[in-house]
């Protein structure tokens, strides 16, 4: 049997965004001060508005509360305290400036770490994560432009290291970064050309989620559905406005 061990001893906790992912283990740490951007503070005051980041119908909704709850420790902090961009979190011989990145949620941040006696600065990337899998921005809280603009900013940032939340961990050169971040960035074009090429047939948002963009066909994810909804929705938006997509009667889509 595994032993149980204390959580290490913090000041305060500083998170990059508000999924459930991400403020699991918080709950190891009730009495300490909890920050988020200011757009994502509203999500930690309560399960209930914790929820309306996601967006999901309530036939996920409700799976999901019990995934939240049970498996990520969600622990509502209605005193949880907001920070903007740019500030600075001053811990004597460390500093961390707060870079807002909005996309994948409303305060999405990154982390950029500096201290004393070393130019070395390590850029945290949170969940802008360079995985194989792309950007996420399914989530009603998500905005794709917003990602998009995010990934122009960070491409900017000098560091001598890059540290992901998932999958990657900590990449030791801006060469090793902008190759992965290169990567990344264009799961955003091949969804976007898949899309325009499946809609050489007209179809409707339903048949857009069904086929599937962002997951694989087949995956059982739970919360899939509304997912590729909202992904491809504002996929489809832009093309409609660039004018690369048509709306046709009974709410199908065609490439022009």
């Amino acid at each position: 049997m595994r032993g149980v061990f204390p959580a290490p001893p913090a000041d305060r906790v500083l998170f990059s965004h508000c999924h459930e992912d991400h403020v699991a283990g918080a709950h190891l740490y009730p009495d300490i001060p909890w920050h988020f951007h200011e757009a994502d503070l509203p999500g930690i005051q309560s399960l209930d508005a914790f929820m309306k980041i996601y967006g999901f119908p309530p036939e996920v909704e409700s799976g999901f509360r019990k995934v939240a709850s049970e498996e990520f420790h969600f622990m509502p902090r209605p005193d949880a305290l907001g920070y903007r961009d740019g500030q600075v979190f001053d811990l004597g011989s460390v500093r961390v400036h707060t870079l807002h990145t909005p996309g994948h949620t409303r305060g999405h941040s990154c982390l950029l770490i500096e201290w004393d006696g070393s130019d070395d600065r390590i850029l945290y990337l949170g969940d802008i994560d360079l995985s194989s899998f792309g950007p996420y921005y399914g989530d009603a809280w998500s905005n794709l432009e917003d990602f998009e603009r995010s990934l122009a900013r960070v491409r900017e940032i000098d560091a001598r290291f890059y540290a992901t939340f998932h999958h990657i961990g900590v990449l030791d050169s801006r060469e090793a970064f902008l190759e992965r971040l290169d990567r990344y960035a264009a799961v955003i074009a091949s969804r976007e050309n898949r899309l325009l090429e499946f809609l050489a047939t007209p179809h409707t948002l339903d048949e857009v989620a069904e086929h599937r963009f962002v997951y694989r066909p087949g995956d059982a994810i739970l919360f899939a559905e509304p997912v590729e909804r909202r992904s491809m929705g504002m996929h489809i938006e832009r093309l409609v406005r660039a004018g690369q997509v048509e709306a046709l009667d009974g709410g199908r889509f065609r490439t022009l």
